[in-house]
Order: C-alpha cells, then structure tokens, then sequence
C-alpha cells in the first residue's frame, strides 16, 4: 500500500510543481515522498501579509485513504492552530461521520482529496478561523473580543517569520500574485492527425454497395 501511496504523492508534488498553490511552496524533506516542506506565504492586505510561516506536512503510508497531518514548525497564533503547531481543520480529520465534534462525513477527509485541495483550505480557514469548537481557546477567545490584541500577536510572528524567507527567493506582493490562474494549455500535437500517404483500405463504393444489398 505504501508504494500505491507514493505513487499518487509523486504525481501530487508533479502537479504541484508545475502548477503551484498561490501562496504556497512545497518541497520535500530530505527526498522523502511522505514528508513535505511546506510555507505559507501572507496574502496581501491581511494581518499575515509579508510572513513565511514554514510548516511539515506529514503524509500516512495508507494514503490517500487516510488523511495527512499539517504542523507548523514555529508558534502560529490561530483558534485553529494547537499550541504543539497542529493544524484543526475538518479536511484533515478522519473519513466518517463524528458524532463527538458533530462533523459530517462530507466535511472530513475522504480519498478524493488532494494535496491541493488542502491547501485551498488552509487558505480559506487563515481569512475566516472556524470559533466554535478552536484548538486554541485563547486566541479563539481574542479573535472574537479583542482584535488589536489578537492582530498584535500575529504581526509580531509575522516579523519573526521573516527570518524563514530563503535567501535569493522573491516574495510575492500584489494580488494579482495570490490568484488562482488557469493551468498552462497543452498544446495539441500537430502530427498526432496526420495523412499516411497510402491509400485507405475503406472503399466509398463497396460501403454503398453493402447498404444496397442490405435494403
């Protein structure tokens, strides 16, 4: 099962490479297939603009079958966000209905997800944190009754961050730069079409001949 898992995680990392996550760069730990490096850009015009907040993405051999695990490497003050860097989002929790937490099934990780889709969520769930049952009560607690406080903390790890950026890489700036945009189109091979230059074996005559015969 672990090779049928590394398998789908290489086509994964391909897919992603040639066409990344705005907001993202993947790489893996040590050439190992089951471990990605993984940093999160702050999108322009939110409290986390201008961080690169690195983070491990652990990946089960029965993947895809299974969910894979999200930690932050250093402090991320989010509600979702456990203290140990633990990520608490619906799509990494286990297939099935939860009738602990209330989760649906179609909330949960299931064997159509991706990499990428995960990672769209991460996305939404840094804009728009999920209060109601928060991994850090504190900082679900200042999010919802103290702003400045709560903004306050995660600008000062956003200039801790910085210290993370790799040295010669180009860190994204506008809008424009965190934008979804449509895969580079594969051009049709011109030849893949194409006149043999012998003589069809299909015959127009003997065709109308054989219908005629059939009426």
């Amino acid at each position: 099962m672990a090779s049928s898992a590394a398998n789908i995680l290489q086509k994964q990392f391909k897919e992603l490479t040639r066409n990344p996550v705005p907001g993202f760069v993947v790489d893996l730990k040590d050439d190992n297939i089951f471990i990605w490096d993984v940093a999160i850009i702050g999108s322009p015009k939110t409290i986390y603009e201008g961080g690169y907040f690195k983070a491990t993405m652990t990946f089960p051999e029965d993947y895809p079958f299974q969910p894979p695990m999200f930690r932050f490497n250093n402090d991320f003050y989010h509600p979702n966000v456990y203290s140990d860097g633990r990520l608490c989002i619906s799509i990494l929790h286990p297939p099935g209905d939860d009738p602990v937490s209330g989760e649906k099934a179609e909330e949960r990780w299931n064997p159509t997800q991706s990499v990428e889709s995960v990672l769209m969520s991460i996305i939404s769930l840094l804009a728009d944190p999920n209060c109601s049952s928060p991994a850090n009560v504190d900082a679900g607690v200042a999010y919802r009754k103290d702003s400045e406080q709560f903004t306050a903390i995660v600008r000062a790890q956003v200039e801790t961050s910085k210290k993370d950026i790799p040295e010669g890489f180009v860190m994204p700036k506008s809008e424009a730069d965190f934008m979804l945009t449509a895969p580079p189109v594969i051009e049709e091979d011109e030849n893949f079409w194409y006149d043999s230059g012998e003589d069809s074996e299909f015959d127009e005559d003997d065709f109308m001949s054989d219908n005629s015969s059939q009426e």
